[in-house]
This record gives structure tokens, C-alpha cells and sequence, in this order.
């Protein structure tokens, strides 16, 4: 082999790598809240006992889950141009990904929410709580809090399967490293690098989605 290996390249360009991981987390998370209340919406149409809701939310889902998020990607992309609707790179990207999360979103939190029994609710009602409060306290925060290790899942993925939306030319990590490796054709070194990046970013979000966890989601509830 006559490889000789150079990281002088991705060392001397680690501010454009640096903006790309800036754009990665700036859509990712963004995605993930929009996504989360989204699919809480969802959620709750899922749940409604209006077929009609039902219906149009299950179609939504299963719609969402069964089909690449790269299709989706493009789709927004390019295809919703043909009824008007223009997006740049990055809008498109966040629209994509949170309509994505918001379907699978939909799903885990409706397992937490069926969790709840009943007779929790009716205890609430008994002691006199208000409905917002009863869906505050007894529903929706036990239910968060059954389902929040595969939420923190699914939002890594997310956040992981960022990297197709440079395929739409939204400047994130993956955008920026494949810009270089144009420029520098030193592919080993540049996609060694963003696989580490990639790996490190994945295992600090998670440290920091269990801090929150710990926080919001710890018993007693505070």
C-alpha cells in the first residue's frame, strides 16, 4: 500500500468543519422540538374517537414510517416546488426531519400515554383537579417519562441521519466534509474524521438528554 496517510488537511480546515457541526445540531435539535410537539398532536388525533381524526393521523404515521427519509427529504425539496411551495436547503431539511420525528414520536408517546390506567385519571377527578392539570401531572409526564429512553433514541437517529440532507445542500457536518474532500481529495483522513465526530457528537447528546432526563423525569416528580 502506498497510501500515505495526511490529517494536515482536516486539521488546518476544522473551523468549516466546526460551522458544519454548528448547522447539525442547530437543525437536529430543532427538528427534535417541533417534531416532539408534532407528534403529539398526532398523538392525540391517533387517540380521538373521531374517525375521521383517526384515520387521517394513522395514514400520516404509517406513511411516514414506512417510507425512506430521504424520499422525504426530496420530496420537500423538489417536489413540493411543483405547488408553489419553495424552500431553501436548510427549511426543507428541518421540515423533513420533523415530520419524520413527529411520526415516530406519535408512536412512543402513545405507548406511554396507554400506559397510564385509568383509574389514575379517575383518582385525579376524585381529588378535584382541573382536566389541563389532570393531563398535565397524571398523563402526560408519566407517560413522558415511561418513554423517554426511546425518545432520546429516536432523536439520535435523527440527529445521525442528518447527514442525508446534504444531498439538498442544507450546510451541516456531512455538507461541508464532502466540500472538502472535493477540494482536498483526502477522503480516508476527512470521512475518518467525521465518523469520530460523528460517534463523539452521539455519545455527548445522549450524556446530555440523561442529565435532563435526571431533571425533569426523576422521582419524586418536582
Amino acid at each position: 500500500m502506498n497510501y500515505t496517510f495526511d490529517f494536515e488537511p482536516v486539521f488546518a480546515n476544522w473551523p468549516t468543519l466546526l460551522e458544519g457541526l454548528l448547522g447539525t445540531l442547530r437543525m437536529s435539535s430543532l427538528s427534535m422540538v417541533l417534531g416532539l410537539s408534532l407528534g403529539i398532536v398526532f398523538m392525540m388525533m391517533r387517540m380521538s374517537k373521531v374517525a375521521a381524526l383517526r384515520t387521517l393521523a394513522i395514514g400520516y404515521i404509517e406513511l411516514i414510517r414506512n417510507t425512506p427519509i430521504l424520499v422525504q427529504v426530496f420530496f420537500v425539496f423538489f417536489g413540493m416546488p411543483a405547488i408553489g411551495i419553495r424552500l431553501s436547503g436548510e427549511q426543507a431539511a428541518i421540515l423533513a426531519m420533523t415530520l419524520n420525528c413527529a411520526a415516530y414520536a406519535a408512536e412512543i408517546v402513545r405507548g406511554g400515554v396507554q400506559s397510564i390506567g385509568p383509574g389514575q385519571i379517575e383518582a385525579g377527578r376524585a381529588l378535584g383537579m382541573h382536566t389541563a392539570d389532570i393531563y398535565r401531572f397524571i398523563v402526560f409526564r408519566p407517560a413522558i417519562r415511561a418513554v423517554y429512553p426511546a425518545l432520546c433514541s429516536q432523536f439520535i437517529l435523527l440527529m445521525l441521519n442528518s447527514s442525508l440532507v446534504s444531498s439538498v445542500s442544507a450546510e451541516e457536518l456531512t455538507y461541508f466534509a464532502q466540500t472538502l474532500d472535493s477540494q482536498t481529495f483526502r477522503s480516508f483522513e476527512i470521512y475518518f474524521t467525521l465518523g469520530v465526530i460523528y460517534l463523539l457528537l452521539s455519545q455527548l447528546v445522549s450524556v446530555a438528554l440523561g442529565i435532563i432526563g435526571r431533571v425533569y423525569f426523576s422521582y419524586p416528580a418536582k
